[in-house]
């Protein structure tokens, strides 16, 4: 179709690349090497290990659902080296600004649900934090230096990471209200 942007192999196989290492990284290998996460310690028949797989098929999910968006309608990857070429609004980014981080906190707890570990609590509260910071003092920045006045107009109706949930405004008098 004219007009339309195309999918490239190139940028899907790329997200695909980085998101990989994030995840493999942050949710795999350092929990595994410094926490003593395997699947050997992790208790399945338990409360604590049903919302601990629970928790870590929700945050795959919305990290899968993130990086999808991110080749779509950014047309690039998730990765600040290979940034998207357009602001990503939609998707899982229509209710949070940071919904990739947050499916990792999400699949973290899920570890820390599975197979318990001091360690891996102190993790996840420090790696959230970083990365709050990163956000904060160069994501956002770059971000509004990149996309501006739209960037600016999705700070205001998005918060970085919980939904706002606005009400909808009143009808003016007069006009029935909207079914």
């Amino acid at each position: 179709m004219a007009g339309q942007p195309t999918l490239s192999w190139w940028v899907a196989l790329r997200a695909i690349t980085w998101s990989t290492l994030f995840v493999g990284v942050v949710g795999v290998y350092i929990p595994s090497q410094f926490f003593g996460v395997t699947l050997a310690r992790a208790r399945f028949d338990t409360i604590a290990g049903v919302v601990g797989l629970c928790a870590m098929a929700a945050g795959a999910t919305l990290m899968l659902a993130c990086l999808a968006e991110f080749v779509t309608s950014g047309r690039g990857t998730p990765a600040p080296m290979d940034p998207p070429r357009a602001l990503v609004v939609r998707g899982p980014y229509r209710f949070v600004r940071n919904p990739m981080y947050l499916g990792m906190v999400l699949t973290l707890l899920g570890e820390l649900a599975l197979a318990f570990s001091r360690g891996l609590a102190v993790y996840i509260v420090s790696w959230f934090a970083i990365i709050h910071l990163v956000v904060v003092f160069y994501e956002e920045p770059t971000l509004r230096r990149k996309f501006g006045a739209d960037y600016e107009r999705y700070t205001r109706d998005v918060g970085r990471w919980w939904p706002r949930f606005r009400r909808r405004p009143a009808p003016p008098d007069g006009d029935p209200p909207a079914r």
